[in-house]
């Protein structure tokens, strides 16, 4: 039988380069977590709006519905073709949870303003990491949606409309100019309350 030795490895202090490398991975990995955590469930709880009163127009962007193609007119649109009615714009995802939690507001919204205002959802998931078409489309159906919603395509929707958390709303006025970008979870009242105050603005 050949003799069993034991065998030890010299175990060598980091360099100064190496910890500052291991540390540096280490912050960074850190933000990136605590960046997703904030876009996924940093706005929950309530909501914030920003940019009341803006003149900026609201960026263009081709997409397609996955349903409401009786309602505005063709299953591929882009936002211009919507002018002539105040537009709540609504960007989703199919894993957000708080998105689940204000769609049926939303549509509440839809069923007593469709004819004077078009409330349309965008998915956003699969540039999130919120989930894919599917996802958003389940999600529709498990909770009996009808207002119009889709998806796009163009990942510069997110930095175009400064979508930094999911859900964000966005409130355009009919001549095509936001009003107002609202982050976070809407509930019916201040659905009501933004698209009143945006009509009196006129």
């Amino acid at each position: 039988m050949g003799n069993n030795r034991s065998q030890t490895r010299e175990v060598r202090p980091a360099s100064k380069q190496g910890r500052s490398q291991l540390m540096t991975g280490g912050l960074a990995s850190a933000a990136l977590t605590i960046l997703v955590v904030a876009i996924v469930f940093g706005i929950i709880v309530g909501g914030d709006s920003g940019e009341s009163g803006s003149s900026e127009w609201a960026p263009d962007f081709d997409f397609s519905l996955f349903q409401g193609e009786s309602e505005l007119g063709a299953r591929h649109l882009n936002i211009h073709q919507l002018g002539g009615r105040p537009v709540v714009l609504n960007f989703w995802a199919g894993l957000c949870p708080p998105c689940r939690a204000e769609m049926p507001d939303l549509q509440a919204f839809h069923d007593d303003f469709k004819q004077d205002v078009i409330l349309v959802g965008i998915d956003l998931g699969q540039f999130m990491g919120l989930g894919t078409k599917r996802d958003a489309e389940k999600l529709l159906d498990e909770l009996n949606i009808s207002y119009p919603a889709g998806f796009t395509d163009d990942r510069g929707v997110i930095r175009d409309y400064r979508v930094l958390s999911i859900p964000t709303t966005v409130f355009i006025r009919p001549d095509g100019t936001i009003f107002e970008t609202w982050a976070g979870t809407l509930n019916e009242s201040a659905l009501v309350d933004n698209v009143r105050e945006m009509q009196s603005a006129q």
